[in-house]
C-alpha cells in the first residue's frame, strides 16, 4: 500500500508547481513509509511513497519507468491477478526486472491501453505517463477502496491519494455550499464531491486521461444490476457464491510481508477467517472488545471461530477512556470532515494489528452487497400492505413525542417506529435517501446559513428506484455508502498507521455475482444476508447464527456531558466562533445542546459530534 501524488502542467505557469512535489509526497508518508520517490518529466510531476508488501526490494521502488524511459507508473494498490497477466504479457514477448504487480501493470498498459484496466482484480489508484505522447492516464479501482481526489484549472491539473497531499500545490480552499450539506445530511461527504470547490473525487470505476491540454473523465467499469436477475436456482448459486469467495481470499494471501484477518465476531468476518485459515497455518486473527459495553461486545463470539480454526488470536479489551484518548489522532489525520464515529475502533483496532502484521482482511462489504442492514429489512417491511404498516403510520404523532435514543433498547425501539412511520408517507426515490442520511432537510435549513438544495437524482448521488427491488437499494448503497462511508474509514484509519487492508468481499467477480441473484437470496422480512449464512453454515459455530445483530455505539452522549465538555464549549458551543465562521446559526447550534441535555436527545450527538468533527478539522486547514 502506499501514497501517489502527481502534476500535469497545461503551460509554463503550471510548471512553477513542480516545486511543491516533494512536499505533496512527504505529506503521504504514512500511507508508505518505506521510501520516497519522486521525477518529472515533460509536463509531468510523480511522486510516491511506498509501503512494501510484495517484493519487497529496491527492484518494486517507485516512480517506476519501462526499459525505454517513455512510460511512467506510480501506483497504490495490489492486483491479485497479476502473475497470470504476467504469463499472458510473456508470450507476447515481454521480460520483467521485478516480481511486482506494479512492473506488470505498466507493461498492461503498453500492451492493451486504457482496456487493461478491465484485466485487473484488486484495488488501485495509479498513474502513468507516456512521455512521447506527453499523454498521462490517472484511474481509480471499481468500488473505490482506494482513493484519488484531483484539482484542475487552466494551467494544470494536480492529484494524490489525500487532500493534504494535494493542498501542498498551493490550490485554493474554498467551502462548498452542497458539500458542507451533504456532509451534516449523510456524515460523510460523497463522491464526486468533497468539503473544496473545484476538488473532486474521481469516481469508482473511472480514469482520466489527459492529453494536448484536454481531460476526459471515462467509466471502464459499471456496477450490474437485473430488472430479472439471471439465477434462479438457490442451492447451485450457494456452491458458486462459496467458490468465488474462497478463490477470492486465496488470492489475497498473497504478500512478502506478515498477514492477518480482522475478526468481530459477526458472519462477515467469520467466514473470511474460515477460508483464510484453512490456507495458512497459525493464521493471525485481531478483534477488539468493549469493557465498559458489555452489550456490544461480540469477542466471545470472535473466539468461538478463533478456537475452531485454531488461529493465532490477538484480543484487545477498550474501555470508554481508551477510545477517547484516540480521537484526537482520528480528527488531526482527516483530510475532509469526517464523522462516523465507528471511525474510532477502526483506528484502535488498526493500530494494535499493525503491531503484528502489515496486511488485515477484512470483512467490509458484505453488508452493502448481500443485505446486511436494519435499513435493508426496513426498506422490505415499508413495501409490505398490511395492518402492522398501517398501526405503526397511524401512530406517528405518538412516535415523534415518545422518548428517542440509540443508547437505550426501548428508546431506541421508539426512535425505529418514529422513522419506520415516517418513511410510509414517502416515494421509493425519497425513502432510500430518507433511510441513508442522519438529518433532515429542515434542520439543515435551519443549520445553514447557506442553503443548497440537494436533489440526489439530479446530482448522480441516487440512481432513481421506480420499484420496491431491494437490489436497486443495495447498488445505491455499493455506489454511495460503500465508497463514501465504509471504504473511506477503513483506509483512513488503516493508512493513519501503515496498514494495508484487503476487502475479499469485494472481489469483483463476487460482486457482480451478488447482483445476479433475486433479492430475496439476500433479505426476506427481518432476515438478511441470508446466502452468505447459508452458503458457509457448515462452516461456522452455530451461536453465530442465533445471535442479535448490533453495531457498535462510541458513548457519544456520555462523552459531551464529562470529558469532552470543554472542548465542545469551545469548539461548537462558541456563539464568537460560529459567527465569525459565517457558515452556521448559532441559535439552532444553541438549541443542539439543549436537546443534549434534555429527558429525549434523540440522534442530536449524531449532529454534535459532526459539527465538533468539522470545526477541527477547520483549525487544522484554515488557521494552519
Amino acid at each position: 500500500m502506499c501514497g501517489i501524488t502527481g502534476i500535469y502542467a497545461f503551460n509554463e505557469k503550471g510548471k512553477n508547481h513542480f516545486a511543491y512535489l516533494a512536499e505533496a509526497t512527504r505529506a503521504l508518508e504514512k500511507r508508505g513509509p518505506d521510501s520516497q520517490g519522486t521525477t518529472t518529466s515533460g509536463r509531468v510531476g510523480l511522486g510516491h511513497q511506498r509501503l512494501s508488501i510484495i517484493d519487497t526490494s529496491e527492484r518494486g521502488s517507485q516512480p517506476m519507468s519501462d526499459r525505454t524511459g517513455r512510460y511512467t507508473i506510480i501506483y497504490n494498490g495490489e492486483v491479485y491477478n497479476y502473475r497470470s497477466i504476467k504469463k499472458d504479457l510473456e508470450t507476447l514477448g515481454y521480460s520483467f526486472a521485478s516480481d511486482t504487480d506494479t512492473e506488470v501493470i505498466l507493461y498492461a498498459y503498453i500492451q492493451w491501453g486504457t482496456d487493461f484496466l478491465s484485466r485487473l482484480n484488486g484495488f488501485f489508484g495509479l498513474a502513468i505517463y507516456d512521455a512521447q505522447e506527453q499523454s498521462l492516464l490517472v484511474a481509480r479501482d471499481r468500488y473505490g477502496i482506494k482513493p484519488l481526489i484531483y484539482f484542475q484549472d487552466e494551467d494544470k491539473l494536480v492529484f494524490a491519494s489525500e487532500m493534504k497531499s494535494l493542498l501542498a500545490y498551493g490550490i485554493p480552499k474554498q467551502i462548498d455550499p452542497m458539500a458542507l450539506r451533504l456532509y451534516f445530511q449523510l456524515t460523510y461527504i460523497p463522491a464526486s464531491k468533497t468539503i473544496f470547490q473545484h476538488v473532486n473525487k474521481l469516481e469508482p470505476g473511472h480514469f482520466l486521461f489527459v492529453s494536448k491540454g484536454e481531460v476526459e473523465n471515462r467509466s471502464f467499469y459499471q456496477l450490474p444490476y437485473h430488472e430479472q436477475p439471471p439465477v434462479e436456482d438457490f442451492q447451485s448459486a450457494k456452491a458458486e457464491l462459496k467458490r468465488l469467495l474462497q478463490e477470492s481470499v486465496q488470492k489475497r494471501l498473497v504478500s512478502d510481508v506478515p498477514l492477518g484477518s480482522f475478526l468481530s465476531g459477526g458472519i462477515d468476518s467469520s467466514v473470511i477467517t474460515a477460508i483464510a485459515a484453512q490456507e495458512v497455518k497459525d493464521f493471525k486473527t485481531f478483534s477488539i472488545g468493549f469493557k465498559d459495553n458489555s452489550y456490544f461486545d461480540e469477542t466471545r463470539y470472535a473466539q468461538l471461530v478463533a478456537d475452531q480454526y485454531q488461529t493465532d488470536h490477538h484480543v484487545f479489551k477498550l474501555s470508554n477512556n481508551d477510545l477517547l484518548e484516540h480521537v484526537e489522532d482520528i480528527v488531526t489525520y482527516l483530510d475532509e470532515p469526517f464523522a462516523d464515529s465507528s471511525a474510532i475502533p477502526v483506528h484502535i483496532l488498526s493500530r494494535l494489528t499493525r503491531q503484528e502484521v502489515t496486511v488485515a482482511l477484512s470483512g467490509d462489504g458484505a453488508d452493502e452487497v448481500f443485505s446486511g442492514y436494519n435499513k435493508h429489512s426496513a426498506w422490505l417491511l415499508s413495501a409490505e400492505s398490511n395492518v402492522r404498516n398501517q398501526v405503526v403510520g397511524a401512530l406517528k404523532n405518538l412516535w415523534r413525542v415518545l422518548p428517542k435514543s440509540r443508547g437505550n433498547r426501548l428508546w431506541d425501539k421508539t426512535r425505529q417506529l418514529h422513522r419506520f412511520a415516517e418513511i410510509l408517507q414517502l416515494d421509493l426515490n425519497n425513502r432510500y435517501w430518507s433511510l441513508a442520511t442522519f438529518s433532515e432537510a429542515d434542520f439543515l435549513d435551519r443549520l445553514l446559513l447557506e442553503t443548497s438544495i440537494v436533489d440526489p437524482i439530479a446530482e448522480g448521488l441516487v440512481s432513481s428506484i421506480e420499484s420496491a427491488d431491494l437490489n436497486k437499494v443495495l447498488w445505491n448503497d455499493v455506489k454511495m455508502v460503500l465508497s463514501g462511508d465504509m471504504l473511506t474509514k477503513v483506509d483512513m484509519m488503516s493508512m493513519a498507521n501503515s496498514l494495508e487492508v484487503r476487502v475479499p468481499f469485494l472481489d469483483h467477480e463476487v460482486v457482480d455475482f451478488a447482483f445476479s441473484l433475486p433479492a430475496h437470496f439476500k433479505a426476506r422480512g427481518n432476515s438478511r444476508k441470508i446466502i452468505l449464512r447459508e452458503s458457509f453454515r457448515d462452516w461456522l459455530p452455530e451461536a453465530l447464527y442465533s445471535r442479535p445483530k448490533h453495531g457498535f455505539e462510541v458513548p457519544l452522549n456520555g462523552w459531551f456531558k464529562s470529558e469532552l465538555a470543554s472542548e465542545l464549549d469551545s469548539y461548537v458551543f462558541n456563539r464568537q466562533r460560529i459567527e465569525d465562521q459565517g457558515l452556521f446559526n448559532y441559535i439552532t447550534i444553541d438549541q443542539m445542546k439543549k436537546r443534549l441535555y434534555s429527558f429525549d436527545p434523540g440522534d442530536v450527538h449524531i449532529h454534535i459530534w459532526s459539527m465538533y468533527v468539522f470545526q477541527k478539522w477547520w483549525d487544522r486547514y484554515f488557521k494552519g
